[in-house]
């Protein structure tokens, strides 16, 4: 395994994914207004961006284990194409969880889905990143 590609194929998975991210909410503020109308189950932002660091640590860490996961399953194919075949399978795993949010928590239906569609685009441009930078060490 080529450590030093995997940090940075993690470093630059973690910056594509908070950029995904941020232009989600950007692009779609109705997204965010959704949040909004479930006081009792999302903190307030002032709230939110208190416990923010928490949230980075934790995206961090997720985008590192997808790395791994890419680096140990990597067939030598296009990273391209590899990267974003895992980064919709994790895209559709994390879009069954907010799914059973949804039959958990007091949420609409909007919001779920508005979640799973931001979560599985995050994750296949999250996982092509990873494809594009990271690169097994050659053997001989």
């Amino acid at each position: 395994m080529n450590y030093s590609r995997l940090a940075l194929a993690a470093l630059g998975g973690t910056v594509a994914s908070f950029a995904v991210g941020f232009l989600v909410m950007w692009l779609v503020p109705a997204l965010f207004e959704e949040v909004q109308k479930y006081p009792a189950v999302f903190r307030p932002k002032d709230e939110m961006m208190a416990v923010m660091p928490f949230g980075f640590f934790a995206s961090f860490i997720a985008v590192v284990v997808v790395a791994i996961i890419f680096a140990l399953s990597h067939r030598g194919g296009s990273g391209t194409t590899e990267g974003a075949r895992l980064g919709v399978l994790i895209g559709v795993f994390a879009v069954c969880n907010v799914l059973h949010n949804y039959v958990n928590l007091n949420i609409g239906p909007k919001l779920a889905l508005g979640q799973a569609a931001a979560y599985l685009v995050q994750w296949t441009i999250t996982g092509i990143v990873i494809g594009l930078i990271y690169k097994p060490l050659a053997t001989p």
